[in-house]
């Protein structure tokens, strides 16, 4: 069994992101997975106040500040994915979901901390809704900064919808959503029981030796490559000079 959450971005519980996601949600039971939807909006999420800059090891689980973030880290860590839906606005995430993200934070920089993010290697999707253009940009925001923090997402992990009325009379939106779930289920029975970290911070034990590797390789290259682009250089020019005369 796989347990997988649905993030609500939008204060609408009804509206088109509830929607797609109670689809994607829907089609990740199917798959096996136990599964719980969350509206944002139920809970009060303070900015974060961004204190890894005065100190990088202060920021970390449960996170300094006293609200109901904390009932949401928790969730995300007894989960294997998470599904985060959110309308767009200006271009943007919702602002509740903005929030979310930042403060995910504190679980991501456990890296810092005890050398692993918290969230390395649990699955997301993305759903973006919005009337107007944006919801490829900021499903690609989302997806880049979920990934950056550690997250897995797999093939077909994201659908949009940029139209106005119901987008459930929308096949192509409704077959997206639903393949999220499908994709994410699936994706965290994959990875569930994997046992080695993802991400290697000692990594940089050996960055030195690769990078004069690569230098060296690079080098090699440039000399053969510049000698080829000369002469496409000198042709280019006395095409000109003989156009020009």
């Amino acid at each position: 069994m796989v347990r997988v959450v649905g993030i609500n971005g939008s204060p609408r519980k009804y509206g088109n992101t509830f929607k797609l996601l109670k689809v994607a949600l829907k089609v990740a039971e199917a798959e096996g997975a136990e599964t719980e939807l969350v509206h944002l909006i139920d809970y009060d999420i303070k900015p974060c106040i961004g204190c890894l800059c005065d100190d990088q090891k202060a920021c970390r689980y449960p996170c300094v500040i006293e609200d109901d973030m904390k009932e949401l880290y928790d969730l995300v860590l007894e989960s294997n994915g998470l599904i985060i839906a959110t309308p767009v606005y200006w271009f943007s995430p919702s602002g509740i979901v903005k929030n979310f993200i930042d403060r995910l934070t504190a679980l991501e920089n456990m890296v810092v901390v005890d050398g692993v993010s918290w969230v390395e290697g649990k699955v997301a999707g993305v759903i973006t809704v919005g009337n107007d253009s944006g919801v490829v940009h900021v499903l690609a925001t989302l997806y880049a900064t979920l990934n950056g923090m550690g997250f897995a997402i797999p093939p077909w992990a994201m659908a949009y919808y940029s139209q106005e009325g119901n987008v459930l009379a929308d096949e192509k939106a409704t077959l997206a959503a639903a393949n999220v779930g499908r994709a994410v289920a699936l994706m965290c029975k994959h990875v569930k029981h994997l046992e080695r970290k993802w991400y290697d911070a000692e990594l940089k034990d050996e960055l030195a030796a690769l990078a004069r590797a690569v230098e060296d390789e690079a080098r090699e290259v440039e000399r053969s490559e510049l000698a080829k682009r000369k002469k496409i250089f000198e042709k280019a020019l006395e095409k000109a000079f003989a156009t020009d005369g």
